[in-house]
Parts: C-alpha cells; sequence; structure tokens
C-alpha cells in the first residue's frame, strides 16, 4: 500500500455511528504521474475536489472518523467499481456492454477531467492500472469497510457521509427558470441508498445554517452511495455535493476569503450531523 493511499482521522472516543469520507480530495500527485499527462497544475486539478477534506476536517472533535483520499481523482477514481476499466486508455482490456462513465472517459482509471479534456496522450500500460487499484483503491476501500464494520459493531448501525463538492456550473439547469441554486445536494440514488428518515434529518442539519438543498438532481450517487448504502441492514450512504464557488475560485482552485466561515457553518452541520448518528443507534451501544 502505497503512503498516500488515504488518511484517516480518528476521533479520540467514537461516540456516533456516522462515518465521513472524502474520495476526491486527494492532492498527492505522485511524481512520475505528472511527468506522463499533458495538462498544467491547474488544468490537471479541475476534477479534484479541493478542499472537501479541510471542509469537514471537524468531524472527529464529534467523536466520527473522516477518511480522506491521499491520490487524487484524475489518477485514481475512488468512487468507480475496480471493474470500470477505460478500454480507450489502458491496454488490453477489452470492450464490454456500454459503461456511460467509462465511454465519457470517467471510469476508475480517467481518461478526461473537467470539460473532457484529455490527460494523456496515449494508452497506459494495464499494469499501471492494476498498480493503481492495488496501491490506491483497495487500501481505501479497504479501510472504509473496516470503518462501516466498526460502527456496526459499536452502534449496531451505520451512516455514511460521501462527501464531495460540484462545480457550478454544474447546476445551470436545476430546478425551474429563474430560482435559488441549490447549495448542496443530497444524492441517495432516489432512496435505494439511505432510509428517508436519515436523509430528512441530514437535510435539516444543512439547512438549520442557511444552505439551499435539493435531493438527487444533479447528482444522485455513484459507486460508493451503490455499493455501501444498505437501508435494509442499517446501513446508510448519503454523498453530499457542495457548489465549490462557495468557498473557493474554480479557476485559480483557491480557497475564498471567507472559506474559515464556510468551515464555521459546517462545523455546526457535522454537529447535527453526528448526532444522528447517537439517536439511531441500538440499545446495545450503551452496554
Amino acid at each position: 500500500m502505497s503512503k498516500s493511499a488515504y488518511h484517516l482521522d480518528r476521533p479520540d472516543i467514537r461516540t456516533t455511528s456516522v462515518v465521513f469520507a472524502s474520495p476526491h480530495s486527494g492532492r498527492a500527485y505522485p511524481a512520475q504521474f505528472l511527468r506522463s499527462v499533458i495538462l498544467d497544475e491547474r488544468e490537471i486539478r479541475s476534477s479534484e475536489d479541493a478542499f472537501v477534506d479541510q471542509l469537514f476536517g471537524a468531524a472527529p472533535g464529534y467523536g466520527a472518523p473522516l477518511l480522506t483520499a491521499g491520490a487524487p481523482r484524475a489518477f485514481v477514481d475512488l468512487n468507480r467499481a475496480a471493474e470500470e476499466l477505460d478500454p480507450a486508455l489502458i491496454e488490453g482490456v477489452r470492450r464490454v456492454a456500454h459503461n456511460p462513465r467509462i465511454a465519457s472517459g470517467l471510469g476508475v482509471i480517467p481518461r478526461v477531467v473537467a470539460n473532457g479534456r484529455a490527460i494523456y496522450r496515449g494508452k497506459i500500460p494495464l499494469s499501471e492500472a492494476h498498480h493503481r487499484l492495488s496501491h490506491y483503491w483497495r487500501p481505501y476501500h479497504g479501510a472504509l469497510r473496516g470503518l462501516l464494520e466498526q460502527s456496526h459493531g459499536q452502534f449496531g448501525e451505520a451512516i455514511l457521509i460521501d462527501c464531495h463538492s460540484m462545480p457550478h456550473e454544474a447546476l445551470d439547469n436545476v430546478g425551474p427558470a429563474g430560482a435559488p441554486r441549490p447549495d448542496v445536494v443530497l444524492g441517495d440514488r432516489f432512496g435505494a441508498s439511505a432510509a428517508a428518515s436519515v436523509v430528512d434529518q441530514v437535510e435539516a442539519a444543512f439547512t438549520s445554517v442557511g444552505f439551499r438543498v435539493a435531493r438527487n438532481m444533479p447528482f444522485a450517487g455513484a459507486y460508493v452511495t451503490q455499493h455501501y448504502g444498505r437501508p435494509s441492514r442499517r446501513q446508510h450512504a448519503i454523498q453530499v455535493e457542495i457548489d465549490r464557488s462557495l468557498y473557493m475560485n474554480e479557476r485559480t482552485v483557491e480557497p475564498r476569503p471567507d472559506f474559515p466561515e464556510v468551515c464555521a457553518a459546517l462545523e455546526c452541520v457535522i454537529a447535527q450531523i453526528t448526532a444522528i448518528g447517537r439517536r439511531h443507534a441500538l440499545p446495545m451501544a450503551a452496554e
């Protein structure tokens, strides 16, 4: 496993069934990777959920672990299945049934970044793809599974908050013309990955500090919510997308001057979400 596969900030004492995770905020770009790409530093960072790990950095102080990616999304996408390999990018991969994510260049080893800009001049070896999966993808998901299992063992349930950010332009066609854009989009795969009662409380946490919230449009959740969301087994997975323009300059990939104020508002949200994981816990958690 690479030392930069993931970072895990644990609380001193676990007090909630909630787990926070950020699979796309990694920014440890391997030097060899940077030498192989055709994009400059700003362009290659355009697919990052930049600073999301910092936005949710208060989570351990409220009794919840925070798992964050080390490697960047342009290098390996932890919100894709390990099997979503792109034959247009990776040598020796056979074409399979149509997959819209792979077709658009956004498989587990991405071919493009934002706005469809190509990352490489040609193909990469299959051995390189396997290296990224074994040294980055599998360790991250192994850690995530372990945290959810710990939640089940201690609290009888698990609530995963899968933390992301979205380009402001992604909201251009959301809602009626002229209506205020949402600041946050919650994805529960239209009810398949989390119980409505849990999602309602997460939404209330965001709206209580003034965020406008939408559900499932334009982002309903991808591999993480689909794979880990099992509400019938008391395992809930909710994807959270925050409008990047609220806290950063998307062109320069730098925090806005009011970044600390956004973090403070999200700390209030975190406090309320972690409380959900105490209210929902089975009686055995108190023994």
